[in-house]
C-alpha cells in the first residue's frame, strides 16, 4: 500500500442499505399478514418439477428486476473482505435462502402461493445482481465520484441517516391522505384489532371524544403535517452534511425528487389526470412554511438542527394519528385497482409507516456520535 492510498474498508452505507431492503423483501412476500392457517401441507410442496399452472411474464421479471438490487448489495457489503467468484457464489445461495424462505412461508397464507418459479426468477435476479456487484464494486466503493463525494460532504457517521435520507423520496409511493403524513399508524392498528376482537375500533375517534373536524381544522393539519414531515425530513440531511457541502442544493434536490416520485406515483396508481390530486391548500401552505423554516435552519449548529428535526417529526406523527383520515382521500382511493402491483404496494406501504419510526430512532440513538456533539 502506498503512503497515499486510503486503506480498503467495507461499506457501511451498503450493509445499511441491505438490511432496509431485506425488510422491504420480507414485507412485500408476507404481505398481508393476515389469516394465517395451517393448510394440512408440507410447507416445502412447492419443491418441485411441476411448473405453477398461472403465471405471467410481467410476474417473472418483477420477480427477476427486485432481487437484483439485493445480490448488488449482499456482494457490496461483503466487500472487501470477500470479493470476486467468492462473493458471487456466497450471494448467490443467500439469494436462494431468502427467496427459499419467503416461498415457504407463503404457505401459511391464503393470500399467497408459494411458487417454484418465484423461487427460481428470485434467484437467478440475485445472482445476476451478484455479478453486477463483483463488476462494480471496485469503482463504486474504492473510486467512485459517489464515495468521494460521500467522504467530502458528509460527516463519518452519516451513513446509516443517508439510507433512511435516500428511501424518503420512496415513502411518497404509497398514497397518503396528507403530503408527508409518514406513520399514520393508528387506523392500521384499529383494523388490526377490529378483527382480532370482532368488535369495530376506532382509536382516533376515542382519542378524539367522537369530535367532528371542520374543513378549517383539515386544512390547517395538513399543513402542520406536510411542513413539520418535509422540515424534520431536510433537517435530518442538514445536520449530517459538512460545511463545505453544497445544503441548500442538496435540501432542494431531495425536496425535488420526492415530489416528482409523489406525482409519478400518483399517475401511475391512479390516473394521469389525478397525478397532482395531492395538492391542496393545505399541502400548499404546509410547504411554503416548512421552506422558509429550512430558510433560517440551512446553517443552524447540527445539534439544533438535530433537536428540531426530532421535534418537528413528533409533532407530525402526533397530529397525523389523533385526526381521522381526509374523507376526500378515501373517495380517491375508491379508483386504485392494486392488480398486479399488490406486492409492490405492500412494501410502499410498509416504508410509509416505519419511516419516520427509523429516522427518530436513528436521531435518537444513545450512543450515535450526533448525540456527543
Amino acid at each position: 500500500m502506498t503512503e497515499n492510498e486510503t486503506p480498503r474498508q467495507g461499506s457501511p452505507i451498503s450493509r445499511a442499505t441491505l438490511v432496509a431492503y431485506f425488510l422491504l423483501i420480507v414485507y412485500a412476500s408476507w404481505f398481508p399478514f393476515s389469516g394465517w392457517h395451517n393448510n394440512g401441507q408440507s410447507p416445502f410442496a412447492f419443491l418441485n418439477l411441476t411448473p405453477p399452472r398461472y403465471w405471467t411474464g410481467f410476474d417473472a421479471a418483477v420477480n427477476v428486476v427486485g432481487y437484483i438490487p439485493f445480490g448488488v448489495l449482499l456482494v457490496l457489503s461483503m466487500y472487501p473482505k470477500v470479493r470476486g467468484a467468492w462473493a458471487v457464489l456466497a450471494a448467490a445461495l443467500a439469494g436462494i435462502l431468502v427467496s427459499g424462505t419467503m416461498e415457504t412461508v407463503q404457505s401459511f397464507l391464503p393470500s399467497r402461493i408459494p411458487s417454484n418459479l418465484d423461487l427460481l426468477t428470485n434467484s437467478a435476479g440475485c445472482l445476476i445482481g451478484a455479478v453486477l456487484g463483483v463488476l462494480c464494486a471496485r469503482s463504486l466503493l474504492d473510486q467512485g465520484r459517489l464515495n468521494r463525494l460521500r467522504r467530502h460532504w458528509f460527516a463519518p457517521h452519516a451513513s446509516q441517516g443517508l439510507v433512511l435520507l435516500a428511501l424518503w423520496p420512496l415513502a411518497q409511493i404509497y398514497p397518503q391522505g396528507y403530503l408527508f403524513g409518514h406513520g399514520q399508524v393508528l387506523p392500521i392498528i384499529s383494523d388490526w384489532l377490529s378483527e382480532w376482537l370482532d368488535t369495530n375500533i376506532d382509536l382516533v375517534a376515542l382519542l378524539r371524544g367522537g369530535r367532528e373536524m371542520t374543513v378549517e381544522q383539515y386544512w390547517l393539519s395538513e399543513t402542520i403535517i406536510t411542513a413539520c414531515g418535509m422540515t424534520g425530513a431536510a433537517l435530518t440531511l442538514l445536520c449530517l452534511t459538512r460545511n463545505n457541502a453544497p445544503r441548500y442544493l442538496l435540501m432542494l434536490a431531495m425536496l425535488g425528487s420526492a415530489l416528482l416520485v409523489k406525482t409519478l406515483a400518483t399517475a401511475l396508481l391512479f390516473t394521469p389526470d389525478n397525478a397532482f390530486v395531492w395538492v391542496t391548500p393545505g399541502a400548499e401552505g404546509g410547504f411554503l412554511i416548512g421552506l422558509i423554516m429550512l430558510t433560517g435552519l440551512a446553517f443552524a449548529p447540527p445539534v439544533a438542527q438535530r433537536r428540531l428535526a426530532v421535534l418537528t417529526l413528533l409533532l407530525s406523527l402526533i397530529v397525523v394519528n389523533s385526526i381521522p383520515v381526509n374523507p376526500y382521500f378515501m373517495a380517491t382511493l375508491q379508483s386504485w385497482v392494486q392488480g398486479k402491483f399488490l406486492n409492490f404496494n405492500g412494501a410502499a406501504q410498509f416504508l410509509s409507516l416505519l419511516w419516520p419510526f427509523c429516522v427518530l430512532w436513528f436521531l435518537l440513538l444513545p450512543s450515535h456520535k450526533l448525540n456527543r456533539q
